[in-house]
């Protein structure tokens, strides 16, 4: 049948009815990719693509970024919910515009630049500085980058630099946006102030227990346990196996003896250096080199600080002059080289001799490595015959017994917080452990919760305690202690409360003060932030801000007590007491003005979504 299709494509006839479905396909969607778009493109701005590699690199970056900020990687369909596809394909659409602008007015970058700003890119320097190939190719292979991308994405990066000075460095900073800027964060207040606390009123009565048993059914929500589920714990991976191995002396011999010849220790050095910026410092040296003073005491007279380098093999070394030197030294003694600008002198602090591994040295190393070899072989064996056993619904206590394995025992609330203190389960996979327990039914077969290619947590459901309500006789000081606060509370509010109303009537600061047995105090100068303490913190500033020159409030302070005040006097900012306020107002001004800018030119340059491979790449983000 086959050879009877090739015969048919290979005529007239045959040709015509590819066209017709070649057009066919096209009226399905297939269009959008044959006639628009190749499967490589995400979207076209301005006549240029965005690749699918483009894209995930930028989304990657993002997603990381999320990550830093919520403590967790998040899920495609969370990373969806937070909008950052269409967060990375509007800067990549920008960037691409804006890069085309830039194109047309034929702006660039030197090969000398782009040389320069290689060099002076901290990220693929040596620890004294310099740039190092080898660490610059394989900062860019942990990044999926090739050489050219690197300097493609530097010379667009650098046009955008351009024009970004080019066009907005001048402009003006508004000079009320500055004068605002300057009071808003250099103004001072002094106020005459006083603390409310518990202990400024007389202690609330001791509540019937009628009263107790109504707070705790308005407030039952705060007085319920949490479901909890009792569950025997049994981890099997090659290091729990590998526990349960006993290696022989004999053994260890024999392995100790075939690896002879790799148990070498290499020598380490710790280097320390001290750049000789000046020559006073270098003839201090050369001085001191010459009489055989210490290095300490050159060092303790000149007030020079050495650098650490670190403890380090000669191969670790990159620089070979450092290297040569630095392992010819004695101990304590130094040196005096060439370095970048200067000279410097090297000295070393600690030496780790190196040479064969003595039997002695290596046995716990050699007894761990045989045990874990071991663990390893059998594993998948174990694994088998712990999944038949458990088939059979036979306890993890036994089965650990079977293969002298451990388990534990956990009662465990949802989340997992109980696992915290299990140092080998990270918290993603305390998470995992958590979730499948709590989604576990009683008297079923629990499932395998796989942490790895190697390594799985087994676990048996005991006992399941459904979170309910307590009563008053299981949390009665808990709902007595709580239900004085609140009075407590109340009582300080309402206090507070009739000393504003006095306020508000005209009544003197001083003499409602003096009424309640206060003495006001009169606050220092105060910022924004507050002064520093718990007193006068932040929040209380705000509301000392929140008003003018006559304002009076309250707020609760850092130490949960009530802080009642009153503005004395409001200090005005002189024109220059802060000085980064023009700057900042310049830049902003500047950054609105690019932004602008920006939006236009995508706007003008119009782009042209690839919605099928969005999808594609939507899908395949899910999926994993």
């Amino acid at each position: 049948m086959l050879d009877s299709f090739r015969h048919i494509t290979q005529t007239w006839f045959g040709k015509i009815l590819g066209v017709f479905l070649i057009v066919g396909l096209a009226g399905f969607g297939i269009s959008n990719v044959i006639f628009q778009f190749g499967t490589n493109t995400v979207a076209s701005v301005a006549g240029d693509d965005i690749s699918v590699r483009d894209y995930q690199r930028a989304y990657d970056t993002q997603v990381n970024a999320v990550a830093q900020q919520y403590g967790r990687v998040p899920t495609a369909q969370e990373a969806l919910a937070l909008g950052v596809p269409s967060m990375v394909l509007d800067r990549l659409a920008s960037e691409a515009s804006i890069n085309k602008f830039g194109e047309d007015l034929g702006l660039g970058v030197s090969e000398d630049r782009l040389g320069n700003m290689l060099r002076d890119d901290p990220t693929f320097s040596t620890a004294l500085g310099a740039f190092d190939r080898s660490n610059f190719l394989r900062v860019l292979q942990q990044n999926g980058y090739t050489e050219a991308e690197y300097f493609d994405l530097q010379t667009k990066a650098a046009r955008r630099q351009q024009l970004a000075s080019g066009l907005f460095a001048g402009a003006p900073a508004p000079a009320t946006a500055v004068e605002l800027i300057n009071r808003f964060s250099a103004d001072t207040r002094t106020v005459d102030y006083f603390v409310l606390n518990a202990q400024a009123l007389p202690p609330v009565a001791e509540p019937t227990e009628e009263e107790l048993a109504t707070y705790l059914k308005d407030h039952q929500a705060d007085f319920r346990t949490k479901e909890t589920r009792t569950v025997d714990f049994l981890a099997l991976s090659p290091d729990t196996l590998a526990a349960t191995k006993t290696i022989s002396d004999a053994d260890v011999a024999a392995e100790y003896e075939r690896t002879l010849d790799s148990r070498v220790k290499i020598e380490k050095r710790t280097i320390r250096q001290i750049a000789l910026t000046t020559p006073e410092l270098e003839k201090a040296f050369t001085d001191g080199k010459a009489a055989g003073t210490p290095i300490a005491d050159i060092l303790a007279a000149t007030g020079a600080t050495a650098q650490d380098l670190g403890t380090l093999s000669k191969s670790e070394v990159t620089d070979s002059s450092l290297a040569d030197t630095a392992f010819s030294l004695a101990l304590d003694d130094y040196a005096i080289i060439d370095g970048i600008g200067s000279k410097r002198a090297v000295t070393v602090s600690a030496i780790e001799p190196g040479g064969t591994v003595s039997l002695e040295d290596a046995k716990a190393e050699i007894a761990k490595q045989l045990a874990m070899t071991q663990a390893r072989n059998e594993y998948s064996d174990v694994l088998d015959q712990i999944e038949e056993l458990r088939a059979a619904f036979k306890p993890l206590p036994e089965i650990a017994d079977r293969f002298g394995l451990k388990t534990f025992t956990v009662a465990l609330t949802e989340g997992g917080p109980e696992l915290a203190q299990t140092p080998e389960l990270a918290p993603e996979e305390i998470a995992k452990i958590s979730s499948t327990v709590f989604k576990a039914q009683q008297g079923d077969l629990a499932p395998t919760v796989s942490l790895s290619s190697n390594r799985n947590f087994f676990f048996d459901l005991k006992q399941v305690d459904a979170a309910r309500d307590q009563t008053l006789d299981e949390v009665h000081d808990a709902v007595k202690t709580a239900w004085t606060n609140a009075k407590t509370d109340e009582a300080l509010t309402a206090e507070v409360t009739k000393i504003t109303d006095q306020l508000k009537a005209g009544t003197p600061f001083a003499d409602v003060a003096t009424v309640i047995g206060q003495f006001p105090i009169l606050s220092q100068p105060l910022k924004r932030g507050g002064d520093g303490t718990t007193v006068l913190n932040q929040t209380v500033a705000n509301e000392i801000f929140n008003g003018g020159p006559t304002h009076f409030g309250s707020a609760v302070n850092g130490d949960g007590d009530h802080v009642v005040f009153q503005v004395a006097q409001v200090n005005e900012a002189a024109a220059d007491a802060t000085p980064d306020a023009k700057k900042f107002v310049e830049e902003s001004t500047r950054d609105g003005l690019y932004a602008d800018f920006v939006s236009g030119l995508k706007t003008e340059a119009g782009m042209r979504v690839n919605q099928q491979v969005m999808a594609q790449l939507l899908d395949a983000g899910a999926a994993q």
